[in-house]
C-alpha cells in the first residue's frame, strides 16, 4: 500500500442522484450500472459507497446513454461533446478570469434553466449560480459545479481552494460527497448557490495547452471528480498519511499526534470540528479500501481483511456490513459483471 493514491469512496445516494432522471425515462439504466461495475442491490442499501472509478464509469457511460452530459438536469440537454468544445473555446483566454468568464457564457449559450456569474467582493471572488427562482435539485447544482471547477483546475494546473459553498437546495442524507469535493464550509438551503474563493487565482495565467487538453479530455471525467478534490481538511491530511502504511502499522492517536506535532486535544477538535473522530477516520478509511480492493483487483475476502487489518474474515465481514449496509459479495458480483461487459 506505498504511495497509494487515496481516491475515497462516493455515496450510494449520488449514485441514485445521477440515475435519477434516466430511470423515469425507462432507459437503460442497469446496462450502464453494469459497466460501471455497481450492483444494482447496492441501490437498496442506504450507506453503501461505490469507488472513485465505479463513478466515473457511471458517468461516461450515462452521458452516453442520455447524449447528455448534465444527465437531465436542465429542459435542454448537454450534448455529448459540449464539454470538450467549452474546454477548446477557453483554452487560449488571456488569464483565468476571462477563462471563467468565457465557461458561464458557454454554458448560459447551452443550457436553459441555471447559468453562472462572476462576481468580486473585496479580496474574494463569486461564482453565484442563478435557478430563476425555483430551487433544482443538489446534485444539479453540484454537477454544474465539478464541470467548471473543475476545468478551472486543469486549466491553472492547480487546484483552487474554496473558502465557502452554499446551496439552495436541502441538505442530503449524506454530505461527505460535497464536502469531500469542495471544502468543508458548505451551507445548505441558502439564499444563493455559489462557491467563494481567493480573487488573486482570477489573475493566473492558463498552463495548458492543446496539446495537454487531449490527455485532459480522454481522461474525463475521472480527473474533475477525483483530481481537485478537497485535500485541505485535517481529515484529508491524515487519511493521505495513512495510505501510506499497511493499516497494522497506523499510530495511536497519540502517536499521530506527535508526527504531526501537534497536542492530541488540538488533533481531536480539529477532527471534531470536521465531524468526524480519529476511530472513526479509521473505520472510513477500511471500508474505503476495501471497496476499491473489491472492485478492482481479484483479491478473495480473506485477502481483502487482511489488507485491511483483519485477522479474521468473520470480523471483517461482520465490519463491512456495518459500514456499508451491504456484503462483499454484492461488490464482488457488481465487479464480475462489469468485466463480462468489456
Amino acid at each position: 500500500m506505498n504511495d497509494a493514491q487515496d481516491k475515497g469512496t462516493t455515496s450510494i445516494g449520488l449514485v441514485r442522484e445521477a440515475i435519477l432522471v434516466a430511470t423515469q425515462r425507462n432507459l437503460d439504466v442497469p446496462a450502464v450500472l453494469q459497466h460501471a461495475g455497481i450492483a444494482a442491490e447496492l441501490l437498496n442499501a442506504p450507506k453503501a459507497r461505490v469507488s472513485a472509478l465505479a463513478f466515473s464509469r457511471l458517468w461516461a457511460a450515462l452521458a452516453d446513454l442520455m447524449d447528455d452530459e448534465f444527465f437531465g438536469l436542465d429542459s435542454h440537454p448537454l450534448r455529448r461533446g459540449s464539454y470538450a468544445l467549452m474546454c477548446h473555446a477557453v483554452l487560449h483566454a488571456d488569464n483565468l478570469e476571462h477563462a471563467l468568464c468565457r465557461m458561464l457564457k458557454f454554458l448560459r449559450a447551452v443550457l436553459d434553466d441555471i447559468h453562472g456569474e462572476l462576481r468580486c467582493e473585496g479580496e474574494h471572488a463569486l461564482i453565484v449560480l442563478h435557478d430563476d427562482g425555483r430551487t433544482r435539485r443538489l446534485f444539479a447544482y453540484g454537477t454544474w459545479f465539478i464541470l467548471v471547477h473543475g476545468l478551472a483546475c486543469w486549466l491553472a494546473r492547480r487546484r483552487i481552494p474554496l473558502i465557502e459553498m452554499r446551496f439552495r437546495a436541502s441538505a442530503p442524507v449524506d454530505d461527505s460527497d460535497y464536502r469531500m469535493r469542495f471544502c468543508e464550509d458548505v451551507t445548505f438551503s441558502a439564499d444563493e448557490t455559489l462557491i467563494r474563493f481567493d480573487r488573486s487565482f482570477l489573475d493566473l495565467k492558463l498552463a495548458e495547452t492543446e496539446t495537454s487538453l487531449h490527455a485532459f479530455l480522454h481522461n474525463a471525467p475521472a480527473n474533475i471528480l477525483v483530481k481537485y478534490r478537497n485535500e485541505s481538511s485535517t481529515t484529508a491530511l491524515i487519511r493521505r498519511r495513512l495510505r501510506n502504511q499497511v493499516p497494522d502499522d497506523w499510530p495511536d492517536l497519540d502517536a499521530l499526534s506527535q508526527l504531526l506535532h501537534l497536542s492530541s486535544a488540538t488533533l481531536q477538535r480539529r477532527l471534531l470540528a470536521e465531524g468526524m473522530n480519529y476511530r472513526q477516520l479509521k473505520d472510513e478509511l477500511r471500508r474505503d479500501i476495501a471497496i476499491e480492493l473489491f472492485s478492482n483487483s481479484s483479491l478473495t475476502v480473506a485477502e481483502v481483511a487482511a489488507r485491511t487489518g483483519f485477522q479474521e474474515t468473520s470480523a471483517f465481514h461482520r465490519a463491512f456490513r456495518k459500514w456499508t449496509g451491504a456484503s462483499p459479495g454484492m461488490y464482488r458480483h457488481g465487479r464480475t459483471t462489469s468485466s463480462e461487459t468489456t
